[in-house]
């Protein structure tokens, strides 16, 4: 952050012991390292928020793209189902409706045959006296 070096901290170290004193010295280096301290931490949160808001945002962006795909998959998947359905569906209609005009077919055809057999009349058996009663 600040490009500070070794001998600029004694420079500073010795103006503040002559303006402060030796007495009050090290209660203010206290206070200043703990007001330093509390800075550092409130810069290293800021910056972990950061991190976290961005990361957040990827995966909003992942969690879209995700969702597009899945609805993109949904369709090409309902799109080939319905022309498969379409493709087998009309002949298997046709199939079935032939097979039931041909099943009425046989049905009129064993009624009209069973409508056209006449039954046979058995002739009556003879009587044993000789037809008198």
């Amino acid at each position: 952050m600040f490009d500070i070096g070794f001998s600029e901290l004694m420079v500073i170290g010795i103006v503040a012991l002559l303006v402060i004193g030796p007495e009050r010295l090290p209660k203010v280096a206290r206070t200043l390292g703990h007001l330093l301290g509390r800075a550092q931490r409130y810069v290293n949160d800021v910056k972990s928020d950061i991190n976290r808001e961005m990361q957040l945002d990827e995966l909003k962006k992942l969690q879209a793209q995700v969702a597009d795909s899945a609805r993109s998959l949904e369709d090409t998947v309902r799109k080939e189902y319905d022309s498969v359905r379409t493709t087998f569906a009309t002949p298997v209609q046709d199939a079935i409706a032939d097979l039931e005009a041909n099943a009425r077919k046989i049905e009129q055809d064993v009624a009209t045959v069973a409508g056209q057999a006449n039954p046979v009349a058995t002739p009556a058996a003879p009587e044993k006296d000789g037809g008198k009663a």
